[in-house]
């Protein structure tokens, strides 16, 4: 028995059976590459499902936590901690909200921004019922609050908490969002770039329209950036790209590159109108660690310029992924994406493409049944994106 096999066997008898895992046990990383029990090397565009924007084996970073783990790991929300005001400050500069909360996921940061909307909207009107516009194909998590605005009823069936609270529109469709709102409307959460519904970007005149009708209707935008946030996009969070700003913004993934954390932030407008004290909290939410990783995290973003690496290097990612797909036109039908999310929708089932992939030492992963999904580190160069053609080339050709 292998390594491997030994490691899948253990978890398979132990834990609970809810993730259909590739059989792949990862050990080890180092920049753009991990390594399996077997020793095993394979090139990463999926990064964590878009959490290692850093690369593995970051020197800083490791340096940074091991630095924070000699001096507090946690406090609770009882106490201040160091970590947490610096990471509080560094991430509002960079979002350009103004009051933030740390949590351990994404999931509970998109839980912190709905009770901060019905907390909004509880305090203009008195009463709690009230609604939120969702988006069909959407994902947001998979709590309950977070799998009740998530437009996949199949993900959502046995859950459904707030049935006939949530309605469900048209991604890049405003009028069908205009249908919905009504006078119990408080807020319409979106993803700025649509991830595990295919990877679609918001159209510019939709999130504009939706920005607006908000403004128009006195409801609050939300603005789930979990995946796309963070350079993913091309700039620090997407929405920038579109010149509208959220009222509330989720945030996680590559927030900690690895370590757990998330954020929901918010305008000083819904600060001064939702939460209070002891309207949330969390044991964990907002430690020193976690916080020490987000400092980190964000310096390096800002020292070395991440950004405009992805910027840069993104005619270089699109331009290997158009000629795979003009190669292939009966098997790829398009790409599309925005930065370093990007995805080939393909012909037949993205499965075999994958588990080919992994043979061959590249690591993607699907966003549906039929789209392949590129997530790699942020430090990728045009090697590894050569690299990456290469070997997709070859699987492509043979499945």
């Amino acid at each position: 028995m292998s390594n491997s096999e030994k490691y899948m066997k253990l978890e398979d008898e132990y834990t609970l059976q809810t993730y259909a895992r590739y059989p792949i046990v990862i050990e080890s990383g180092d920049g753009v590459y991990v390594t399996d029990a077997d020793k095993k090397k394979y090139l990463d565009f999926a990064a964590g499902i878009a959490v290692f924007a850093l690369g593995y084996n970051n020197r800083e970073l490791n340096d940074a936590l091991k630095k924070q783990i000699d001096l507090i790991v946690h406090t609770s929300n009882l106490y201040y901690n160091e970590p947490a005001a610096l990471a509080a400050k560094a991430f509002c500069e960079v979002s350009g909200m103004d009051r933030v909360f740390f949590t351990n996921s994404g999931t509970e940061a998109v839980e912190g921004a709905i009770k901060s909307a019905l907390k909004y909207a509880y305090s203009k009107t008195g009463t709690d019922d009230h609604e939120i516009i969702a988006f069909e194909h959407s994902f947001h998590g998979r709590s309950l609050g977070a799998l009740s605005v998530t437009g996949n009823a199949h993900y959502r069936e046995g859950y459904t908490p707030w049935e006939g609270k949530v309605k469900f529109a048209e991604y890049n469709d405003p009028d069908s969002v205009k249908a919905l709102v009504n006078e119990k409307t408080c807020a319409v959460i979106m993803e700025t770039v649509q991830g595990e519904g295919g990877i679609h970007p918001a159209q510019p005149g939709f999130i504009k329209g939706i920005r607006k009708l908000c403004d128009e209707k006195g409801l609050l935008l939300i603005l789930d950036e979990i995946q796309c946030g963070l350079g993913r996009s091309g700039s620090m969070y997407a929405f920038e790209q579109y010149g509208v700003r959220p009222d509330i913004l989720t945030s996680a993934k590559a927030l900690g590159c690895g370590v757990p954390v998330g954020a929901f932030a918010m305008t000083q407008k819904v600060a001064d109108r939702s939460l209070t004290v002891g309207d949330h909290g969390s044991t964990y939410g907002g430690n020193p660690f976690a916080c020490a990783a987000v400092c980190e995290v964000l310096r390096q973003f800002k020292e070395k310029d991440i950004v405009s690496h992805v910027r840069r290097l993104t005619p270089a990612l699109e331009s290997a992924l158009d000629e795979l797909q003009k190669k292939y036109p009966e098997k790829i039908k398009e790409r599309r994406g925005k930065g370093f999310m990007q995805a080939l929708e393909l012909a037949g089932p993205a499965a075999p493409v994958i588990k080919e992939s992994q043979k061959n030492g590249l690591l993607v992963i699907s966003a549906g049944a039929n789209v392949l999904r590129l997530l790699p580190p942020l430090v990728i160069e045009e090697e590894h994106i050569e690299e990456m053609k290469n070997i997709l080339d070859k699987v492509i050709s043979a499945t």
